[in-house]
């Protein structure tokens, strides 16, 4: 099946599924806090909140190298399926949380096992795409991320509709079924016992782990990407954990309103993003070897002034209109950072790479909900979400000074 044509494909539309229900899962409790606050009185609080979501988190952004190297190493078809069970039966057990502990040490452990799944996929995903249709087939499994996001808003819709219990049960027993549906059909691009012979390699070699990383923290331009990759972090998880929060209180409107629209906004513009930044960066890369850093960077330019309009807004077409302009300048940023790093990383080392990158970013993301979550309870939201937009201008900068790609697709020739 990995020799037809069409698997690649095939493959993008697999693991859309996944990357949907990896967000879904995650994001549909920064809308359930007031269903589920009456039975868990510790959620009354918005510190205690940002606590609970932050704690995802910290333990995804640790696991998120180790997951890297899990998936350098072993089947990528294993990785996946495997992670993919165990969060959904997570979400389904969160259903049956009586304990704001209990939902503490579950969203830890959800954690671990999401963190397993993006760095792998993406680096499945750039196995079977090379050159004109890499940046779009990563952009087209981000949209699944996307709509996971989406629909994670409505969260708060089905809870109030029937409970917060059920919406867990629902929706981690989709992800289980799913699962076992990945076995039948997910496919590596190595043969099992290739996996085996590399795997053997590393250990008769010694060069495992550690020689890796070595390799990476030698690479300048890795740093690079690692910073740049890291800021826009900022605004992104505060978009996915606070934006519902801040647009009920800025239009002073219910959550199970504000949830829907805000994700819905960012979800739709990030997909129009990452779908059209990834044709004009597999177009323009081909004309200009920095073309997927432009286009990157573009995408980040666009959201400096709609950060400025989400944090002083006051009106529902101004939220709106913010939150579109941010959504496709970040989709057109977030569908070219595994492209860009494939220009500067051996294939042998990407999910490694991108696990660390996305260790980076997730602390930020950790640190950024933390704060907020205090901002909120002192009435300064919006305020938060404003100064975003400086720190993101410094990524811009960044960007377009110092990273200078030489190849399209990077590989050691010798000594990796």
């Amino acid at each position: 099946m990995t020799s037809n044509k069409k698997y690649p494909w095939v493959l993008v539309g697999l693991l859309w599924i996944v990357g949907l229900l990896n967000y879904l899962d995650r994001q549909m409790l920064a809308t359930m806090r007031p269903a589920m606050q009456s039975s868990i009185t510790e959620l009354q609080s918005a510190e205690n909140f940002g606590y609970l979501m932050g704690i995802f988190l910290w333990i995804y952004g640790f696991m998120s190298p180790v997951a890297g190297l899990i998936a350098d190493k072993f089947s990528k078809k294993w990785v996946i399926t495997g992670s993919l069970f165990v969060w959904s039966a997570v979400t389904f057990a969160m259903g049956y949380a009586k304990s704001y502990h209990e939902l503490y040490w579950l969203r830890a452990t959800m954690g671990i096992s999401e963190a397993l799944y993006l760095p792998t996929a993406l680096a499945l995903i750039t196995e079977f795409h090379q050159g004109k249709t890499r940046s779009l087939a990563v952009g087209i499994h981000m949209t699944g991320l996307y709509v996971g996001t989406a629909l994670g808003g409505f969260g708060a819709t089905i809870a109030a509709a029937h409970s917060w219990q059920i919406t867990f049960h629902v929706f981690g027993i989709v992800g289980i079924i799913y699962s076992l549906i990945l076995i039948l059909f997910l496919k590596n691009k190595q043969h099992a016992e290739d996996y085996i012979i590399t795997f053997k390699k590393t250990i008769i070699k010694s060069s495992g782990p550690f020689a890796a990383l070595r390799t990476l923290f030698t690479n300048v331009s890795f740093w690079i990407i690692l910073i740049y990759f890291a800021i826009p972090s900022l605004p992104s998880w505060a978009t996915k954990n606070w934006l519902p929060t801040l647009l009920a209180q800025n239009l002073n409107i219910s959550m199970a309103q504000a949830g829907p629209i805000a994700t819905i906004t960012i979800a739709v513009s990030q997909f129009i993003g990452v779908i059209g930044g990834g044709a004009l960066s597999d177009w323009w890369v081909r004309k200009n070897i920095r073309g997927r850093t432009f286009t990157s960077g573009i995408g980040l330019i666009l959201t400096i002034p709609a950060l400025l309009l989400l944090g002083f807004g006051n009106s529902l077409v101004g939220f709106i209109a913010a939150g579109f302009c941010f959504g496709v300048g970040f989709g057109m940023f977030d569908g070219n950072n595994m492209p860009i790093l494939c220009q500067f990383i051996s294939s042998k080392h990407r999910a490694t790479a991108y696990g660390l990158m996305n260790m980076t970013g997730v602390f930020f993301g950790a640190f950024i909900t933390d704060v907020l979550g205090k901002t909120s309870d002192a009435g300064k939201l919006g305020n938060g979400f404003a100064w975003l937009a400086v720190i993101v201008a410094i990524a811009v900068a960044l960007l377009f000074t110092f990273l200078r790609p030489k190849k399209e697709d990077y590989d050691f020739e010798s000594g990796d």
